[in-house]
């Protein structure tokens, strides 16, 4: 019998057609799901990453309540034309502590994933208060009141105690001491600075929105933005790659 006649038998027969593509999506789902029963983590560790700040995770929520994520995706895609554009390829490591992850599928303005020290804090200012007074053809609405509406470090304390559920490595002492060290990244001659740097490596104090005189949801989202992709030395993995 030829292989044409065996597969018209198939065809011909609905149940073993349906026996023959449980079988099928069986053996491929064995495959792609048993490892992950042996492996302790689908994520490559990679030096430099760190849960986010109080003040970085108070923008993050500001970033997600305002939909931000709707029209910027925070993944740069492995492509030569994406990579020539936004920087680096994202890694896996660097959406490891996000819940929920923002790749995004949908640009309508670029990829945040390297926007970090990209744009003075100035710009992201006024960016943000009025899109078109620096990209003239941007069709974002405008945020404004975030400079007008003070942070509110109340919930902070919670939310991290949440994310220590679902896996980020916040201590006790970075829990306990959320509002203070809120605090001294947005104020900049805060005497708790040395503090917030040795519980957060690489974390950056200065006075975000302009105004010294108040803690606003500007300083937290400008604080969030400037971070984006400066966590981790990604010369070390260019070296890498021209080394295979």
């Amino acid at each position: 019998m030829s292989v044409m006649a065996k597969h018209a038998i198939l065809e011909k027969n609905s149940i073993l057609l349906l026996i023959g593509i449980l079988l099928v999506i069986s053996i491929g789902g064995l495959v792609e799901i048993a490892p992950l029963f042996y492996l302790k983590s689908t994520i490559e560790k990679v030096d430099g990453m760190r849960p986010y700040t109080p003040l970085e995770l108070a923008g993050r929520t500001v970033y997600v309540r305002e939909g931000c994520y709707v029209c910027h995706s925070q993944q740069v895609r492995p492509l030569r034309d994406e990579v020539e554009r936004y920087g680096h390829y994202s890694l896996a490591a660097e959406s490891m502590y996000d819940h929920p992850f923002q790749w995004g599928s949908k640009r309508t303005g670029p990829d945040l994933s390297r926007v970090g020290g990209k744009y003075s804090d100035e710009w992201h200012v006024a960016h943000l208060s009025n899109p078109r007074s620096v990209v003239p053809q941007s069709v974002m609405p405008g945020y404004a009141f975030l400079a007008r509406t003070d942070l509110d470090p109340k919930a902070l304390a919670g939310h991290m105690e949440t994310l220590r559920l679902v896996g980020v490595p916040y201590t006790d002492e970075q829990i306990k001491n959320a509002a203070k060290d809120i605090k001294a990244q947005a104020t900049p001659d805060d005497a708790g600075i040395a503090e917030l740097q040795q519980r957060y490596a690489k974390s950056t104090a200065r006075d975000w929105d302009g105004n010294p005189s108040r803690i606003t949801e500007m300083d937290a989202l400008v604080a969030y933005l400037q971070m984006m992709g400066t966590l981790v030395d990604l010369k070390l993995y260019n070296e890498k790659a021209n080394l295979r």
